[in-house]
């Protein structure tokens, strides 16, 4: 793996953590609740819909807004740093393609 490689996967995953509780509060899943008029809130209605008037438990909506709430639990934050590791990674690998290119 080389150092642009490595460096990607690195910045990807840590950069994922860090950003994913930062684009739950944008889309609407907050630390007070789900914010009236937002993207959550149509996800919540429409769950609500589907669902006979409440969202189910375990539900996209609820893992969400639980993460929104409380954070990121351990097993969200290693899945989250493992996919921010693989665009990462992705990104390192396109990176090195495109010096090779600039070199040739």
């Amino acid at each position: 793996m080389g150092y642009v490689t490595f460096a990607g996967v690195v910045v990807g995953a840590v950069g994922a953590v860090v950003l994913a509780p930062v684009a739950l509060g944008a889309i609407g899943f907050t630390s007070a609740g789900i914010a009236a008029g937002s993207y959550a809130a149509g996800m919540m209605s429409s769950a609500a819909l589907a669902n006979g008037g409440g969202v189910a438990a375990g539900s996209l909506v609820a893992v969400l807004q639980s993460a929104g709430a409380a954070g990121l639990t351990a097993t969200a934050t290693a899945g989250v740093a493992t996919a921010g590791a693989g665009v990462g990674a992705i990104a390192g690998k396109l990176t090195n393609g495109l010096k090779k290119k600039k070199l040739e």
